[in-house]
Parts: structure tokens; C-alpha cells; sequence
């Protein structure tokens, strides 16, 4: 079997596996006080442009948001987001869990406008009884969104101007951040992140490492004052932190985070080719890794028999929407026969 399912399947890049063998005998401090993260840390704030930046190392995406989007808000607030973002629909409520609503509003294939961010915002505000009501503390969108489609810079710079002229935080979650950064078209860096967002996170769990993620806190907010104390509360802080430390030194020092993106994002436009060689157009125009189909039923089955791949919602009567993701570890010969299969 050849698998799509995800693009956390396979465990990590050979070169992170080395150096984690490497150091592995070596005793060092815990909780991230280590070298290895101390350099990590310097690495990320010096591709980001920014060294005011801080950077904290926590294991998962989930776990990642929940931290974050608590600290950003007060007790009476809630996370506006897009309807088909991750926070509402694939995280079993963990934001709700933590006390703040998530407040949906429409998506254009994944993608939340500023106008309509706006437009909420002074409605929310108009009303007099918005005191009885759960305000709005910050907006969250994805990058690439949940249907790997991008924000443009213009797009990007509009929202953050919106959030700015609200006084609303903006967190950028980056679970695929660097698929999204190499995808062709793309005008959106590490540096505009950096200038345009409150909070943002660099994905290291699907792109190549065997878990964490890089949270860059731009804000000087008090609320990040103590960010370590809050990660701790929420169970979030890694003992033998420099494991994450180890793994994003390596996946910064050299390109190697660039260069894996690259692999995924370069066969899945490949993927993305050959199926419409043979008369199969894409369901959403994705330039990243993840790539969307609605196919005849009977075709699914087929490829079932050789690939795994997810349906995405429910199997209809005649046709269904499926995806197929690539990865660091995806190969050429796995997208070839998938092709010849299709």
C-alpha cells in the first residue's frame, strides 16, 4: 500500500533521527534552558527577521492552539475563526474545553475575508447588549488554511489591519506553515508573518520532524510575560526539551525545513497533474501539499485497493470528496502509481 492519508505518517527525516542519536547520551537541562534550544530559538528569530521575537517549543498542534488562544484571552472572551478552520471542526472542542467559545464566521475555501471580519466586529459592537454577550478577542486563521488554499500578502495585511484597528490579537496557526511558503505563487514570508500577526507557530510535527511546534510570539503583550509559567499549566512543557531543540536547530541550520517542504509541495502538484490528465479537475484549487478530488465512487474504490487517503465528509451516493496529502516522506514512485492506479 502506498499511503496519502496525512503528512505525519512516516516518523522523521534522516537527518533529524541522526542528530537525535547523536546527542542522545549527552545530559543536558531541562524545560528548554539547553543549548541546543537556546540556538534553535536563535535561528528561527534570525529567518523571521525579528529578534525582539520569542520563541517557545511545544510538542502538538492541538495542545499548541489551546495554550496559545488561552492566553490570549480573557476569561469572557472568545476566538473568532473561520467555520471550516481546524479550532472548530477537527479539535474535539479543546478551545471550548478551555473556557472560550469558538466564534465561526463563513469561509471562502478556508479563507476568512477582512471585510466580513469587519463587518462583524461593528456589528458585534453596535449592539447595545453586547455586554451579555461572548466579545471577541482575537481572530485566528490558518496558513495554509485546512483546503491548502493561501492568504496573499494583500489579504494578510488586510486582516491584520482589521484586528489592529479592533485591538484584536491575530494568531496565524502553522501546523503546514513551510508547504505553504515554498507552494508557487505564494508572496507570504516568515518576515511578513512576523510583522503582521500578534502569534504565529511554525509546524515542525507534519513537516519532518517527530513532533513539536514552534510558537513565535511577536506581541509585546503582558500576556506572554509569563508564557513558560502558562505552557507549564497546561501540561504543555516537555521535561526533555531538548528534543524539540535538537529537532528545529536541524531543520533550521541548514534549509532542511525549505528543502522538505519542497519535495511534498513539488509532487503534489505533480499528483495534482495527473489528475487532470485524466479528467479529474481539482475540487479546490490548492497550490500546497494537500490536494482535493470529488471522485466517482467506484473510482475510490479502486484506488483503495493499492492507496490510503481520506474521504473528506461524508461518502455521497455517486461521487465523494477525498483527499490526498503528500509529505517530506512521500516519493515520486507512490505518486506514479497512484496515477497508473487512477
Amino acid at each position: 500500500m502506498i499511503h496519502f492519508d496525512s503528512d505525519y505518517m512516516a516518523g522523521a527525516l534522516p537527518e533529524i533521527m541522526q542528530r537525535l542519536i547523536d546527542t542522545n547520551l549527552e545530559e543536558t537541562s531541562g524545560y528548554g534552558t539547553d543549548e541546543y534550544t537556546r540556538r534553535a530559538k536563535e535561528l528561527i528569530k534570525s529567518a523571521c527577521g525579528n529578534d525582539n521575537s520569542q520563541v517557545y517549543f511545544l510538542v502538538g498542534g492541538t495542545q499548541t492552539n489551546k495554550t496559545v488562544i488561552d492566553t490570549l484571552l480573557e476569561r469572557y472572551e472568545g476566538v473568532v475563526a473561520a467555520d471550516t478552520g481546524h479550532i472548530n471542526v477537527h479539535e474535539s472542542g479543546a478551545i471550548e474545553n478551555s473556557g472560550h467559545k469558538v466564534i465561526a464566521l463563513p469561509s471562502y475555501e478556508g479563507k476568512v475575508k477582512a471585510e466580513d471580519v469587519d463587518s462583524y466586529l461593528t456589528s458585534f459592537f453596535a449592539d447595545e447588549t453586547y455586554a451579555h454577550m461572548n466579545i471577541p478577542g482575537a481572530l485566528y486563521i490558518s496558513f495554509p488554511t485546512e483546503y491548502g488554499t493561501l492568504y496573499s500578502k494583500e489579504e494578510l495585511s488586510a486582516i491584520s489591519k482589521v484586528c489592529r484597528k479592533w485591538d484584536k490579537a491575530l494568531y496565524v496557526d502553522g501546523a503546514r506553515l513551510g508547504y505553504g511558503l515554498v507552494a508557487e505563487g505564494n508572496d507570504v514570508t516568515l518576515k511578513d508573518l512576523s510583522t503582521l500577526t500578534d502569534v504565529f507557530y511554525i509546524g515542525g510535527t507534519k513537516q519532518g520532524a517527530l513532533f513539536g511546534e514552534a510558537v513565535v510570539v511577536n506581541s509585546e503583550s503582558k500576556r506572554f510575560a509569563n508564557f513558560t509559567t502558562i505552557i507549564k499549566m497546561h501540561g504543555a512543557l516537555l521535561a526533555k526539551g531538548r528534543l524539540l531543540g535538537v529537532q528545529f536547530e536541524t531543520l533550521f541550520a541548514d534549509g532542511l525545513y525549505t528543502r522538505a517542504a519542497k519535495n511534498a509541495v513539488e509532487l503534489a502538484m505533480k499528483l495534482q497533474s495527473g489528475f487532470i490528465d485524466k479528467g479529474y479537475q481539482p475540487a479546490i484549487a490548492s497550490p500546497t501539499n494537500q490536494q482535493f478530488f470529488k471522485l466517482p465512487n467506484e473510482v475510490i474504490d479502486r484506488l483503495s485497493k493499492i492507496a490510503t487517503f481520506e474521504y473528506w465528509g461524508p461518502r455521497g451516493e455517486n461521487e465523494s470528496m477525498v483527499r490526498f496529502v503528500c509529505s517530506w516522506a512521500t516519493t515520486a514512485g507512490a505518486v506514479e502509481k497512484l496515477l497508473a492506479a487512477l
